[in-house]
């Protein structure tokens, strides 16, 4: 090792960051960069593998030009990036279409068939039921609907590993990402031959399984000249994003709890065994040993961008610096409308929902509309709804009875004072705020213990990873949303009837 920095890259499901870190843990510089997502018919969610490449190397130039980082302080970087979402490649490694993302609803009736017909044995091997964030049945709705793709697939990768594989050249995947396939056997840490026979894919696409913190390569001469990175610098394999998340928020130890207030919502519970739950999700944590249940939310601060692109100035694609500035604008205003927004209540069901529904077929709402409401109330709801929503998820891990002694919230939601004290209130318990605990600073942190900077992965947290605040709900709030959540799970149940009737 040769550099003193080390480099996370976080391939979200909205866009690209970058974080750098210091071999203490301290953070350097960060640069992030939007690529789109798009919506050919309702319900589906497909991205451009190529945009993903092109967002790191938009980031990078930021911070080559930035001046602070030069690349030979690089002594290696590893990825994330959001799971499920298979690239599907040719003999020549070149994507045969865009990819389906984890938000599409597309093969909801194929995730039905196989839970009507392989369900027992799909929760006994991969610990989780069928639906349409998986690979499983995404792959299942190309083999039914385009066959001529399937024909032609050589390779499937996950995001991170489709750029991995652009910057160093080798094709591989982690064994927690594998997981997020539905055809990975949990019990035995590998592919299950029996579930990914289902897809009718060729077993020869599948990638090699590595740990997140191996050395899967270097950087190579085409993929310096493109990034500004030097050729010959290691290549940590890394993993999915909420796996990332937890360990880069300190979450490792059983008992702890992340909340996430990103394009997506998790509350994820850190346990000492895998505790499998049809209403969840299961996986393996970073720090070997230790597993985390998810309970999740389709659309968090997707829903604030949302209403951000289509009712204020300064829509996305018109840079960083009017994006940040029209955000602020709306904290301000939202700021300005009382707790509860004036009784204006907002469903985040953009893209139907899952924890603790499971229902594809539901669709957002703004309920209790007057006259008398303005924008600012509109955005409050907003961060409200999403809050509630997060309290939703938290009804499983309760009924499950998981221990919880402490909850970090963690995305970019998190950083508007504003949403962190809603979610506080709503949630009505203490809540920590760690510094730096994006996806790409845990990213940064494996890459440091591929190269042996970090003895073990928790040595890696114990130099990294650090609390700002703790946040207390404040009573007169709390109880003000404990009232009002009960009239949005009514809500709720009302309007789910109307949407199965559509």
């Amino acid at each position: 090792m040769t550099g003193d920095l080390l480099l996370g890259i976080d391939l979200g499901t909205g866009g690209c960051k970058i974080s750098v870190l210091n071999c203490s843990g301290g953070l350097e510089a960060s640069f992030s960069e939007d690529y789109a997502t798009s919506h050919p018919q309702p319900g589906w969610a497909e991205q451009n593998p190529g945009d993903w490449y092109l967002a790191l190397i938009a980031c990078l130039k930021r911070l080559w030009t930035d001046g602070r980082v030069r690349p030979a302080r690089i002594a290696a970087l590893a990825f994330d990036g959001s799971t499920h979402n298979a690239a599907l490649l040719d003999a020549s490694m070149r994507p045969l279409r865009p990819v389906i993302m984890w938000t599409d609803q597309r093969s909801t009736a194929e995730a039905a068939d196989l839970d009507r017909e392989y369900g027992g044995e799909i929760f006994r091997i991969g610990y989780q039921r069928p639906n349409a964030t998986w690979t499983l049945p995404q792959l299942l709705w190309l083999k039914r609907h385009e066959p001529e793709v399937v024909s032609r697939v050589a390779q499937i990768l996950f995001v991170k590993d489709y750029v991995r594989y652009l910057v160093t050249g080798v094709a591989c995947t982690d064994y927690i990402e594998a997981q997020g396939t539905l055809f990975f056997d949990m019990g035995r840490r590998r592919w299950s031959q029996e579930l990914y026979a289902l897809t009718g894919f060729p077993h020869s696409a599948l990638p090699t399984i590595v740990r997140p913190t191996e050395i899967v390569g270097r950087v190579t001469h085409q993929a310096a000249s493109d990034t500004g990175f030097l050729a010959g610098t290691p290549v940590v394999c890394g993993t999915s994003d909420s796996a990332i998340e937890a360990y880069a928020a300190g979450a490792v130890d059983p008992g702890q709890c992340v909340a996430k207030l990103a394009t997506a919502g998790n509350f994820n519970v850190m346990t000492a065994e895998a505790t499998p739950h049809p209403q969840t999700l299961t996986y393996m944590h970073v720090v070997p040993g230790l597993w985390y249940t998810v309970t999740a939310t389709n659309a968090a601060a997707a829903c604030l961008r949302w209403f951000r692109n289509n009712f204020f100035e300064g829509k996305a694609g018109k840079g960083t610096k009017q994006s940040e500035s029209t955000y602020t604008r709306m904290g301000e205003e939202a700021a300005r409308s009382p707790v509860g927004a004036r009784g204006l209540l907002f469903h985040p069901y953009l893209q139907g929902e899952r924890s603790p529904y499971w229902d594809s077929a539901l669709r957002a709402s703004f309920t209790g509309i007057g006259m008398f409401h303005g924008r600012g109330d509109f955005v409050r709801a907003v961060m409200e709804g999403v809050a509630f929503s997060l309290r939703d998820c938290r009804r499983t891990i309760e009924a499950m009875n998981l221990p919880i002694h402490e909850i970090r919230l963690i995305g970019g939601g998190a950083k508007d004072p504003l949403w962190a004290q809603i979610a506080c209130d709503v949630l009505e318990t203490p809540i920590v705020l760690p510094m730096h605990s994006d996806a790409s600073s845990g990213a940064a942190m494996l890459a440091g213990v591929g190269i042996g900077l970090f003895s073990s992965e928790r040595h890696a947290v114990d130099r990294c990873v650090r609390a700002t605040v703790k946040l207390l709900p404040r009573a007169a709030e709390a109880e003000i949303y404990s009232r009002l959540f009960v009239k949005y799970r009514k809500i709720h149940d009302v309007l789910a009837e109307v949407y199965h009737d559509a």
